[in-house]
């Protein structure tokens, strides 16, 4: 039947009935039509990468139906008869489309994580982190750069942007009317010659137009519900947006980390090869035994290993960052940050503000929102798609040819309409599945609204706890470790202590100074969480 079609022969083998599956072929003489493109609700139409399925996920609202009806100017095709003319014309057979299925979700394959680098003392002369403000090269990539680059230069990004115009063009779709159908054709033509002694005829030729009439408004609640579906779309897009920029953000804090890590480093690759030095001038001295040397010297080997390993994790989580922000790989070496990981933050609201916040205007409680009324304008789509269109039929010319018989031949006109009668309700399995998609997609709004506040009161304790412990050990624990190495020192200085006694108080003081580094990252990654779960930018 389709290479007939493609052919475009005026007579061709047309499709009778629909099912589940496919099509049932029946033998039968019918005008030419495009042949219909829909598919049973569900049916994949292309398997991805290049297909036709959603990147942004299934949408709320859509339940398992899309814009159902016939697509316009397209549809299978019935027998009408009006007199001896027998028009034909198309019938509007309710087969609701699929609607887009996102990505299908499942593990993701981790490769075996490598055996971590033991790591060394902390030797040599460290520092508390004090800086409020930016760090790093003045021309550097400072953190708002970063933002702005994940939402206009990600490609994952970019990808699902194009959903956008694509809904749209389905609203256009949508809003298309069917084309009338325009057919000719001759009939009572006799194998050789009608006589007296074989009678038959006269020779007939038909000219008629057939005009559909959506009396039950299908095209306007197409359009409903594609608007609808539209602004779902929208607030998903916004959605992956949100959680784009929340990625970005920890790598930019994954790579400020690294950065902070390896002058960690490099500090502690100085500090032990001055704890060597002694070491071996105290064993010329007869002050040590060679184990402590040998000590000593292992020390600064696994040093010198955990500073090579620190460069190859800021390259790595460079790497990570170009990626999301859509920078070449190439690049990455000279990409250089301006940030802190310390930074004055406000007092936060009570947590009870900052839930009604996130349901008020995150991305997805937006989408979830808007997914109850496309929802009901999907049932009201399944309501229209009850009836079939009916069809007006314009006859304007017939000729009847006489002459064979030695009379007059005539001409003549009709007028006339089909109306397939819904005896049966062919819709009513659709219908029944759009009343119960729209309680699902209420329940799906307190599902997401429940997940919503479970999110920001996590982060909001995390917040506070990190910010509880950094502050306690700032203000708890570092000083008197201050105190310690300045005690330290003066007693080296005049002479009542040796330079590894101090080196050693040096060294714990080094181990807690890191450890408040952990826990300054560990603070301003909640931060960028709560703005994540908030939707928002509440937190510098």
């Amino acid at each position: 039947m389709k290479s007939l079609v493609r052919k475009g022969l005026r007579f061709a083998f047309s499709s009778l009935a629909v099912t589940a599956g496919g099509t049932i072929s029946a033998y039968g003489q019918a005008p030419t039509i495009e042949e219909s493109g829909l598919l049973p609700s569900g049916t994949a139409l292309m398997s991805k990468p290049g297909s036709m399925q959603s990147l942004l996920g299934p949408t709320p609202g859509a339940g398992g139906g899309g814009i159902g009806g016939m697509v316009p100017g397209r549809g299978d095709m019935i027998l009408g008869r009006l007199g001896a003319s027998g028009g034909r014309v198309p019938t509007a057979v309710t087969m609701p489309g699929g609607v887009y299925q996102g990505p299908p979700g499942g593990p993701v394959s981790v490769a075996p994580q490598p055996i971590p680098v033991p790591r060394a003392p902390f030797y040599g002369t460290l520092e508390v982190p004090k800086h409020e403000g930016e760090e790093g090269p003045p021309n550097g990539l400072t953190l708002d750069q970063a933002i702005e680059l994940v939402v206009n230069r990600n490609l994952d990004l970019l990808a699902k942007k194009y959903e956008i115009p694509q809904a749209r063009a389905d609203v256009l779709t949508a809003s298309l009317r069917a084309n009338p159908i325009f057919y000719a054709d001759s009939q009572l033509n006799p194998y050789g010659t009608f006589s007296r002694a074989r009678p038959g005829g006269p020779n007939q030729y038909d000219v008629n137009m057939s005009h559909p009439l959506d009396y039950s408004g299908k095209r306007k609640a197409r359009m409903t519900y594609a608007a609808r579906a539209l602004h779902v779309m929208e607030a998903q897009y916004q959605n992956e947006v949100r959680l784009a920029v929340g990625a970005a953000c920890n790598a930019y804090l994954d790579v400020l980390a690294a950065r902070e890590t390896v002058h960690y480093a490099e500090t502690s690759v100085q500090g032990l090869t001055e704890i060597v030095r002694i070491n071996e001038t105290l064993f010329n001295h007869k002050g040590v035994m060679s184990a402590d040397v040998d000590q000593a010297r292992a020390d600064l080997g696994i040093a010198r290993l955990g500073l090579d390993d620190a460069h190859q994790i800021l390259q790595q989580r460079t790497l990570v960052l170009t990626e999301l922000l859509g920078i070449p790989p190439a690049e990455a070496d000279q990409l250089e940050l301006r940030g802190a990981i310390k930074i004055q933050a406000p007092p936060l609201p009570p947590v009870e503000n900052m839930i009604a916040q996130a349901l008020e205007s995150r991305a997805d409680m937006i989408a979830y929102r808007l997914g109850v009324p496309a929802a009901e304008a999907n049932l009201k789509l399944q309501q229209a798609n009850r009836f079939a269109d009916a069809y007006l039929l314009v006859q304007p010319y017939t000729f009847q040819n006489n002459v064979p018989f030695n009379r007059l031949s005539g001409t003549s006109w009709a007028l006339g309409i089909t109306v397939p009668v819904p005896f049966y309700n062919r819709n009513q399995g659709n219908i029944e599945r759009a009343r119960y998609n729209i309680d699902q997609s209420h329940v799906q709004l307190q599902g997401q609204a429940r997940r919503v506040e479970i999110e920001v009161r996590r982060s909001y304790r995390e917040y506070e706890a990190s910010r509880l412990i950094s502050e306690r050990i700032k203000s708890m624990v570092l000083p008197g470790l201050e105190k310690a190495l300045k005690d330290r020192l003066l007693l080296y200085q005049e002479g009542e202590a040796n330079k590894l006694a101090y080196h050693d108080t040096q060294r714990r003081f080094n181990d807690q100074a890191k450890a408040y580094l952990d826990a300054l990252v560990r603070h301003r990654r909640s931060m960028i969480d709560l703005n994540t779960v908030m939707g928002a930018r509440v937190l510098p």
